[in-house]
């Protein structure tokens, strides 16, 4: 940890399990923390809980055991967790999931109006980052028409207009051509911002996380061993199912 990483937690998990029901669990006694300006990246195979992990921090799923802090306050209720999504800004795996409006501007301006700015501030925030996502151009187009890169990049413009001091990232290489890919690893390492980013692409991981984790058998480990396999070179993780680019 370099010493720009404060040591007190945002968010610390404490033997957490959770179960989807009459299945085994697929989190299990889980500990966790992340620190202000950790950028972590998660590789695990699919299944093993990486997205369950996120929705439960946002609190879309409820834990059956186990603690949860968020900038030191315990974290329990459905009010809590609307606290808890001012501060974390999380990127669905599935665009569709996450847009709603008829354009693109009214998704991008939705969040800091239900936080409580003006529509005057709402519209200057959300032009401000379109505008640094390059999307200017993209204000009155409609969200359903948009490719499914293009849904990807205005997703996080909806999470950035709110100010999140946390971002959680699943899969958000998911729709994007090798020219978004780039761009999003410039605007990834140009924001000051803490992050968990979900990915099967550890080259991308390795650009704009510093540690790499995976899960394995329920709970969360960071892996520092470096394997050789088939790609004729050797990293961290070579165990995990991946991609390369």
């Amino acid at each position: 940890m370099d010493d720009s990483v404060s040591t007190d937690p945002i968010i610390q998990l404490s033997g957490i399990s959770y179960s989807y029901p009459g299945e085994s669990p697929v989190l299990k006694d889980l500990s966790f923390a992340l620190h202000k300006g950790e950028r972590i990246g998660l590789l695990a195979p699919n299944g093993s809980g990486k997205t369950t992990l996120f929705h439960v921090i946002m609190g879309l799923l409820a834990v059956s055991e186990g603690n949860i802090q968020i900038f030191g306050r315990n974290i329990e209720s459905e009010k809590d967790f609307v606290w808890v999504r001012r501060k974390i800004g999380l990127l669905f795996q599935d665009a569709d999931d996450q847009l709603f409006s008829p354009t693109v501007l009214d998704d991008v301006a939705f969040g800091p109006l239900n936080m409580g700015k003006s529509k005057k501030e709402a519209l200057f925030i959300s032009r401000k980052v379109l505008s640094f996502l390059g999307l200017s151009s993209f204000e009155e187009r409609i969200t359903f028409k948009l490719s499914g890169g293009e849904k990807k990049l205005v997703s996080l413009a909806t999470i950035l207009s709110m100010e999140p001091e946390v971002l959680l990232l699943d899969e958000p290489l998911n729709g994007l051509d090798n020219k978004t890919r780039i761009k999003l690893i410039g605007v990834l390492n140009s924001i000051d911002v803490s992050c968990v980013v979900i990915s099967h692409d550890i080259d991308f991981l390795l650009d704009c996380t510093d540690t790499i984790y995976t899960l394995r058998d329920g709970g969360i480990e960071k892996d520092t061993t470096v394997y050789v396999h088939s790609h004729d070179h050797a990293h961290m993780l070579g165990h995990v199912p991946h991609q390369h680019e």
